[in-house]
C-alpha cells in the first residue's frame, strides 16, 4: 500500500484574487505531513484541486501519477474529509456511509468496520443531522477510510473534538502513516502537529514557504538554541560557524549555537577534536517556529487593541 500525492506549479485565480501562485510539494507514503498556513493561504483550495473539485488554471495535482478524475473507484486510492457538514442531515450515519460504499462497489461490512474504527458504532442508526461537530468529524473520517485508501487528506480534523477526541485522532493519524499511507492534514493547531507530524508544508499567499521536517523547522527557529560548555570556546565557535551556525559567547566556558541540531554539534566537535563537557538544547515550540516563518504571509491581520483608553467625557 503506497501512494504519493504530487502537486506541481498550481495556479488558481478567483476573479482578482490569486489563490494559488505556483503551489508545489509532495506528500510521501509513510509520512504524516502537516499542511499549515494563515487563513487565505490556499490550503483548502489546494486540496479541492487535488480532488478535482476546483480546476487549476495552471499546474498539475496527481495521485500516484494520475489526476483524481481518471481514478477508477477513487475512494480506494485517496480518502478525504474537507467539510464535516457535507452530509444529508436526515440520513443515519450508517445510511450515509452505505450510500458512499455502494457508489464504490464496497460491501456493507466495510461500513460497519469503519464505524467501529472511529467509535461511532453505538450511534450508527442516529440521524447525522443531530451529530455534534466532533461526531461529524468522526463520520467524515470513517467515509475517508471506506476504500482503505493508500492516501488520506483531512482538512482541520481536530475542529470540534473534545479532549478525548483530540487524543484519539492524534494517535489515529499517526497509525495511518505508520501503516505506510501518505497522510496530509491541514490544521491551525500547532501543538497537535508538533508531536504527531513527520513533515511540514507551510504555505502563505498561495505558495510554499517551507517544505521540511518538523524537527528541522523547529531547530532553525530563533527560539531554538543549544548551549555548549567547553574549555576551548574559540575553537568551538570557529568550527560551528564554518558549518553555518550562529554562535555567541555567553561566559568564559559557554557558547550558544543556533541553526544546528545538538547531535550535529556533537559530531562536528568530535570530528575537529574540540573538547566539550556539556551540550544542552532549548527547543522552540512548533507554534513559535510557525509564527516566525509566516509573520509576513498573514493575509488578514487585526488591529492591535489599545493598551489604555482615555475615558470619553459625557456632556451634561
Amino acid at each position: 500500500m503506497e501512494a504519493t500525492i504530487e502537486v506541481a506549479g498550481l495556479r488558481k485565480r478567483f476573479g482578482r484574487t490569486l489563490a494559488l501562485d505556483g503551489m508545489t510539494f509532495n506528500v510521501r507514503p509513510g509520512l504524516l505531513t502537516g499542511f499549515v498556513g494563515p487563513n487565505g493561504a490556499g490550503k483548502s483550495t489546494t486540496m479541492r484541486v487535488i480532488l478535482g473539485l476546483d480546476a487549476a488554471d495552471e499546474g498539475t495535482a496527481l495521485i500516484n501519477g494520475k489526476p483524481y478524475r481518471s481514478l477508477r473507484h477513487p475512494l480506494s486510492h485517496v480518502g478525504s474529509l474537507l467539510d464535516a457538514a457535507a452530509l444529508h442531515p436526515s440520513r443515519s450515519a450508517r445510511g450515509h456511509l452505505l450510500w458512499l460504499a455502494h457508489s464504490q462497489g464496497l460491501p456493507a461490512r466495510r461500513v460497519d468496520e469503519v464505524l467501529d474504527l472511529v467509535g461511532l458504532t453505538s450511534a450508527a442508526r442516529r440521524k447525522a443531522g443531530g451529530f455534534s461537530l466532533g461526531m461529524r468529524q468522526r463520520l467524515g473520517i470513517a467515509a475517508a477510510l471506506l476504500g482503505d485508501p493508500a492516501a488520506v487528506m483531512l482538512d482541520e480534523p481536530f475542529n470540534g473534538m473534545d479532549p478525548e477526541g483530540i487524543i484519539w485522532i492524534r494517535d489515529f493519524l499517526r497509525s495511518l502513516a505508520d501503516q505506510g499511507r501518505a497522510v496530509l492534514v491541514s490544521s491551525h493547531l500547532m501543538s497537535e502537529l508538533e508531536d504527531t507530524a513527520d513533515h511540514l508544508v507551510a504555505v502563505g499567499r498561495g505558495k510554499v514557504i517551507a517544505d521540511t521536517s518538523v524537527a528541522e523547522l523547529i531547530g532553525a527557529a530563533s527560539g531554538s538554541r543549544v548551549a555548549v560548555r567547553t574549555n576551548a570556546p574559540a575553537d568551538a565557535m570557529r568550527v560551528l560557524a564554518q558549518a553555518g551556525a550562529t554562535v555567541a559567547a555567553i561566559g568564559r566556558d559557554t557558547i550558544t549555537v543556533s541553526g544546528l541540531a545538538p547531535d550535529r554539534i556533537v559530531t562536528l566537535l568530535n570530528e575537529n577534536a574540540v573538547p566539550f563537557s556539556e551540550v544542552s538544547a532549548h527547543r522552540a515550540t512548533l507554534e513559535e517556529a510557525y509564527m516566525e516563518l509566516t509573520r509576513n504571509a498573514v493575509e488578514f491581520r487585526a488591529a492591535t487593541p489599545a493598551t489604555s483608553a482615555t475615558p470619553t467625557e459625557v456632556p451634561r
